[in-house]
């Protein structure tokens, strides 16, 4: 299961920008490692990420979404004031890391100002943090096609065909 943001964003906007209580922010960050422990106790094996980019990379990623007409989709006023924001999100996430960095659920803080990087990075880290063995498999043999004289494939009607335009 992932969660892209979901589940910690009480921790980060909604704290931020006062969508919620103090009372309930505090809240959140009483169950949160109650709740993972509960989690990791059933079975589940809890791996939390933190991509960090720089103060300097955002505002290059947030300029060149504004000048790019194709990613321009990809900002929104909120993401606008989280960039007037920088320094409490920042805070807001010191924060969350420390109160939520327990020995049974650890953050793990990829380095994410090059997006491929931070990708192979973290995939890498994943796949050591889950305990797997090498499974025994059967010899895969292709069989013989049957194939039967009186078939004829139908041609596809071209009202139906999407253009080749590359």
């Amino acid at each position: 299961m992932l969660f892209d943001r979901s589940w910690y964003n009480r921790a980060g906007v909604e704290h931020v920008m006062g969508f919620c209580s103090d009372a309930e922010y505090e809240e959140f960050f009483r169950s949160v490692p109650e709740f993972e422990k509960m989690l990791v106790r059933s079975g589940i094996q809890l791996v939390k990420y933190w991509f960090s980019i720089t103060d300097d990379e955002q505002h290059l990623r947030f300029t060149s979404r504004i000048h790019d007409p194709l990613k321009q989709w990809k900002l929104s006023p909120m993401d606008l004031e989280s960039r007037r924001r920088w320094e409490d999100y920042t805070r807001a996430k010191e924060t969350m890391l420390e109160r939520t960095h327990i020995p049974e659920a650890p953050w793990w803080v990829v380095h994410a100002v090059d997006k491929k990087k931070a990708r192979l990075n973290c995939i890498d880290h994943l796949l050591s943090q889950v305990p797997y063995t090498e499974v025994q498999h059967s010899e895969v043999v292709l069989p013989a096609r049957v194939r039967n004289p009186d078939y004829i494939r139908h041609p596809v009607p071209a009202e139906m065909i999407v253009p080749e335009r590359y």
